[in-house]
């Protein structure tokens, strides 16, 4: 189905959009049907996989962005990136890493995996809006639970934690919460 001007509508919606949105979202926008917004989101997606153009369109967290191709963000993210993907420290994505991988995670399991207080790193993270409190652990105490946020998403152009790269065995058995 030729949907030129639903096409050119999604696209310019994708574009003043400065974050992803859903097919929902983009269906009240619109006006469109759902199955209308699918369809020309994937025209949309041929039209940008062209290696003449310098967009994608990128599945962020449950949503769609309009982004430049990792292949040129090399070249733009010194003028364009945002101060939130600055470059982290070895222990903040140390932590990061503990937290994406083993979330919901409190600070003390955090903690036992690093072998160091995590405060620090975690104020950092937290500020930054790459993770966030997900709830009580249901111990005594009821200590906070921490989880990743969908600006960490983002940041790391995943489309969801399932698309986190997978761990060998030994990498696996250090996120492994002892106790």
């Amino acid at each position: 189905m030729k949907l030129e001007k639903e096409v050119a509508l999604l696209e310019a919606v994708l574009f003043l959009e400065n974050d992803p949105v859903d097919v929902k979202y983009l269906a009240k926008i619109t006006n469109f049907s759902i199955s209308i917004v699918q369809e020309s989101l994937e025209q949309l997606r041929e039209i940008y996989s062209s290696e003449n153009r310098g967009l994608e369109i990128a599945d962020i967290g449950e949503g769609f962005q309009l982004i430049p191709k990792t292949e040129l963000w090399e070249y733009l993210k010194d003028t364009y990136g945002r101060k939130n993907e600055n470059k982290l420290s070895k222990a903040a994505l140390e932590t990061l890493s503990i937290i994406a991988y083993s979330q919901p995670v409190t600070r003390g399991e955090i903690e036992n995996i690093r072998g160091v207080s995590p405060d620090s790193m975690m104020k950092l993270l937290i500020n930054k809006n790459f993770i966030k409190d997900v709830g009580k652990k249901d111990v005594p105490g009821k200590p906070s639970q921490y989880g990743t946020t969908k600006e960490f998403l983002k940041a790391f152009r995943l489309s969801s934690i399932a698309d986190l790269p997978k761990l060998d065995e030994i990498e696996q058995d250090r996120f492994e919460l002892n106790g």
